[in-house]
């Protein structure tokens, strides 16, 4: 490969944008990339700015702003500004025209490309200055592979804040985008490495960890270790295991555990159980998990947490093999490796990158649409119409039921808007008070107003309101004479002041540093409160818009395609807060035909039928369910039952089984889920039907005639409880409605009537419990989600309400909730007073919840 002669300052052009103009609509092949080593031959000026070069070259030519995946052609569709955003369908080989294009990118100014200049210079001489050429380089490596294999990725964290990781490739947040501050990501003073996240797919990182192992082999590449510690019922089970306790007992005493409990068991959760506490087994029970609460238990992997050496690992640190195959693990943990001094990268797994690209293929190979998440346009306002009535089940980070109650209150309407969104519903912001006075602001209700001129450039995109780590940061620079290194140390402390204190000196510095600069004594006190708050749990800024390009992709499939992505979402579990019974509520809610899993249809993997043309976008695919969703069903088991149906469709039980080569307890498996139906019947006659197939021996070639046997209907609760255990959801009635008579007698209202009701009206309300949440800066206080048949409810339970109903809280599946209403902004929540556990009228119904994750 020839050498670049790509300049820094030509790679900062690109990366303001100044070059786009004269690249529109050259999409070409990303060029090969020469593999960089880890090592010290790699650690020179030239190298990083050749690659510099290279990786900007290929990041304008080939792709649009913000996208994670290169552009394979023309695209199909570009916004049409003239018509009012809407989307037209590109002529293949034109060029777009002045109104097919993308909207005017805003950081594409002379003013930008200047100050992006600068900044990769100041970066570069930073890198230099403490030689850590080769760990960008080597992440650039594992970024460059995983896009050649066409594997979603995106760096993020404070890893974003550097333009010289976005020339490279890593993060997607370009100069300009969001205001970045270096130094919160490698700083002189910090003298310590970087840290750099990139998150893959979560189902093809594999492949990325086995070309780090291939690459630099087992004796020079291995994952970090995690030291796990005893928790409750971790260290209850072992105590009573110890004490030679029976099995079902150790199983009861697990139960009187909370999992946010650090102490030992409670008097009165054991005589709930049956136990005596003051018996001197339980006193020992009782004293021992104490003392091991908190002790090291075992040794696991980090999630993607990578070191590479130059030389053997062996020689630095203790190895050993991990449980899985062809992976190699080190006996330090992260804490170890920052307290050496050695480079980690994290190549983490996320699930909603593996969504986003099943969605794409399933719109491409369906020919709905022929696009790449490149073309998915920016500030689509359906799309935020959509968010603001936080109508987004199932997306990226706006779908937990916090982010939920905050979308109608803020409102987004802009990218912007969305990064606020990801990191305001965060402890910090809320522990430091930053979010009312942020909403009253937004709505008008409340003066924007900023300390000093000189802080309106901090503040201004918060409205006057510090939300970021880095706002903090700026805040130290600005007003107290910090140098950027210095604000960065500030950051660090402010992480640790709780735990080790050591915040002193910086308030001296603060309080005085301001008072020189003309700031008031009380504004100065109060500024620094704010930042101790603050500190635990604020969120960078660039981590926050990093997930916001992701939480923007996935709202633009949901709104425009949400068959597909409901499909991608079911074909890409386990991930994220919502079970697949939800997700297919959900789907349907939205008017999206769900069709049954099926022999004669299903693939193993959910997928789209249409009753026109695909690329007819009026109309909104079926849903078919895949075999997927049958558990315990294998996934070779549902690739021979396509390969046979390939070849022809089946005619019966016996044509089926033998053909696809099913054994007993597949059979029975696809009986009981009710994918026989269209082929065999119901249930029961598929369960008889399957079971009588056996292989003809050539002494008995004649079939033998068997008499007609009348099998009764399933009757519809027996539908039901089937569908839930073997697909964990149902097509047919909802198991609420089944009960909505016996639940009307106890006077529990409906999730549609609530809507209507007044703030502070008391009422009952029934429902299966899918989520419980405790979060730590709760106060004790328990987040609960309940479904019905008409959608969800999420309740409020305060500590002493948890604490009397302890075990209908954590136990139930149908739980009542007394209480009353809440409504504000929009938002609804129920707020309890006494729970009730009304499992009996379930029966043995199989539910499931997400609990305390």
């Amino acid at each position: 490969m020839p050498p670049c002669t790509l300049s820094t300052a030509a790679a900062a052009d690109a990366a303001s944008g100044t070059c786009d103009a004269a690249l529109r609509g050259a999409y070409v092949a990303v060029p090969e990339v020469i593999r960089l080593d880890a090592h010290p031959a790699a650690n020179d000026d030239e190298a990083m700015r050749s690659a510099l070069g290279r990786s900007m070259h290929s990041r304008v030519a080939t792709s649009k702003p913000g996208s994670m995946a290169v552009r394979e052609g023309q695209p199909a569709y570009r916004i049409d500004t003239a018509a009012g955003g809407t989307q037209v369908p590109c002529e293949a080989g034109a060029a777009p025209s002045c109104n097919e294009t993308t909207r005017p990118n805003p950081y594409d100014t002379p003013e930008n490309a200047r100050a992006t200049r600068e900044l990769i210079e100041k970066e570069l001489a930073i890198i230099g200055e403490l030689g850590y050429e080769s760990y960008f380089l080597t992440v650039h490596d594992i970024v460059r592979f995983a896009r050649s294999q066409d594997i979603l990725c995106q760096g993020r964290g404070s890893a974003a804040n550097s333009a010289v990781c976005y020339v490279l490739g890593i993060t997607e947040l370009r100069p300009g985008q969001i205001q970045m501050l270096f130094e919160r990501f490698v700083s002189r003073e910090r003298n310590e490495p970087p840290d750099i996240d990139v998150d893959f797919e979560h189902e093809r990182r594999e492949e990325v960890l086995q070309y780090i192992f291939d690459k630099y082999g087992r004796d020079r590449a291995a994952l970090t270790a995690v030291a796990i510690q005893y928790r409750g019922r971790s260290a209850v089970r072992d105590v009573a295991k110890a004490l030679g306790l029976p099995a079902d007992q150790i199983d009861e005493l697990a139960r009187t555990m909370d999992r946010w409990t650090a102490s030992a068991p409670m008097p009165e959760y054991l005589r709930e159980r049956g136990f005596d506490p003051d018996s001197p087994v339980m006193q020992r029970v009782i004293v021992l998990t104490g003392q091991l609460m908190g002790m090291p238990r075992h040794l696991s992997q980090h999630p993607g947490g990578f070191v590479i050496s130059e030389r053997a690992l062996s020689t630095l640190v203790p190895v050993e093999n991990a449980a899985m195959d062809n992976r190699t693990i080190i006996q330090w943990d992260k804490d170890d490796l920052d307290e050496m001094g050695l480079l980690k990268v994290d190549c983490l797994a996320l699930g909603m990158l593996t969504c986003v690209r099943k969605t794409v293929e399933l719109l491409r190979k369906s020919g709905r649409r022929d696009m790449t998440v490149a073309d998915i346009p920016p500030e689509c306002p359906k799309t935020y119409a959509m968010i603001q009535p936080a109508d987004t089940l199932g997306v990226f980070q706006i779908e937990s039921r916090a982010q939920m109650a905050m979308l109608p209150r803020l409102k987004p309407k802009t990218f912007y808007d969305l990064v606020i969104q990801v990191a305001i519903v965060r402890p910090g912001p809320i522990q430091g008070d930053m979010v009312h006075p942020y909403l009253r602001r937004r709505n008008s209700e409340e003066a924007v107003t900023y300390p000093s001129e000189a802080l309106r450039a901090v503040f201004e995109r918060t409205l006057g309101v510090p939300l970021f780590q880095e706002q903090v940061m700026q805040l130290a620079i600005v007003a107290a004479n910090y140098t950027p290194g210095e604000a960065d140390q500030l950051r660090r402390s402010m992480a640790a002041w709780k735990r080790h204190g050591g915040m002193e000196h910086h308030r001296q510095r603060i309080v005085e540093g301001m008072l020189k600069n003309g700031y008031a004594a009380d504004f100065a006190e109060r500024v620094f409160e704010q930042i101790k708050g603050f500190g635990s749990y604020g969120f960078p800024e660039s981590h926050a818009a990093s997930f916001a390009l992701i939480t923007y992709m996935s709202c633009w499939l949901k709104c425009h395609e949400p068959a597909a992505f409901a499909a991608a979402l079911l074909n890409s579990q386990p991930m994220g807060f919502y079970s697949p019974s939800q997700i297919v509520q959900d789907a349907r809610r939205h008017g999206i035909e769900v069709r049954p899993v099926d022999i004669r249809y299903s693939d193993w993997d959910c997928s789209l039928e249409f009753r026109g043309e695909p690329a007819d976008l009026s109309k909104q695919p079926a849903l078919r369910l895949g075999l997927r969703q049958i558990d315990g069903l294998s996934e070779t088991c549902a690739r021979r039952i396509e390969a046979a149906r390939a070849l022809d469709m089946f005619t019966d039980a016996t044509d089926l089984c033998l053909r696809a080569d099913l054994d007993r307890r597949e059979r029975g498996l696809l009986a009981d889920a009710g994918a026989l139906k269209s082929l065999l019947g119901h249930r029961h006659k598929a369960r008889w039907a399957v079971a009588g197939v056996e292989a003809q021996r050539p002494l008995f070639e004649a079939e033998t005639p068997e008499a007609p046997v009348a099998l009764p209907l399933p009757s519809v609760e027996d539908d039901v409880r089937t569908d839930y255990d073997t697909l964990g959801l149902t097509l047919g009635r909802h198991p609420l409605s089944l009960l909505r008579s016996a639940l009307g007698k106890r006077r529990c209202v409906r999730s549609r009537d609530l809507k209507a009701l007044p703030n502070g009206r008391r009422v009952a309300f029934a429902g299966l419990v899918t989520l419980r949440q405790r979060p730590q800066t709760a106060s004790g206080v328990t987040f609960l989600t309940l479904e019905d048949e008409d959608g969800l409810v999420n309740a409020v339970v305060w500590r002493q309400v948890a604490e009397q109903y302890r075990r209908a809280l954590l136990e139930s599946r149908l739980l009542v909730i007394h209480g009353h209403v809440e409504s504000q902004d929009g938002v609804q929540h129920v707020i309890a007073k006494r729970l009730e556990n009304l499992d009996a009228l379930l029966g043995p119904l199989a539910t499931s919840s997400r609990d305390f994750h």
